[in-house]
């Protein structure tokens, strides 16, 4: 079966830096799109970043461009986000997902939780000020 496993998370002070990675099994990682969301203590998920299957588009919330970078490593079948400057508004629990339909592509659908049919467990990032 398909599995998605988060690292990476933890403790930071404001304006550091954290690098997630996604390790991705049971599928053909590379023939799919991935996102990162992000969901706070009392809020929806929400979308933090995607790329295409081959890493030749990529998306972000207007909250994280320009600090956060998404990419992927198809030989390794892993998915990163790169976080820098953080904030604590940035913290959250941090899921990748995995698309549905190979090969998608476009802000629109790679921005909506329901693109994507396989999530993982979780990472958690907190952010001191």
């Amino acid at each position: 079966q398909v599995q998605l496993v988060e690292s990476g998370g933890g403790l930071v002070q404001a304006g550091g830096s954290l690098r997630l990675s996604c390790a991705a099994s049971g599928r053909t990682f590379s023939s799919y799109a991935m996102g990162w969301f992000r969901q706070a203590p009392g809020k929806e998920r929400e979308f933090v970043a995607a790329l295409t299957w081959n890493g030749g588009s990529v998306y972000y919330a207007d909250s994280v461009k320009g600090r956060f970078t998404i990419s992927r490593d198809n030989a390794k079948n892993t998915l990163y986000l790169q976080m820098n400057s953080l904030k604590p508004e940035d913290a959250a629990v941090y899921y990748c997902a995995s698309s549905g339909t190979a090969q998608v592509t476009g802000a629109r659908l790679l921005g909506e939780k329901a693109s994507y049919v396989y999530w993982g467990q979780g990472t958690r990032v907190t952010v001191s000020s």
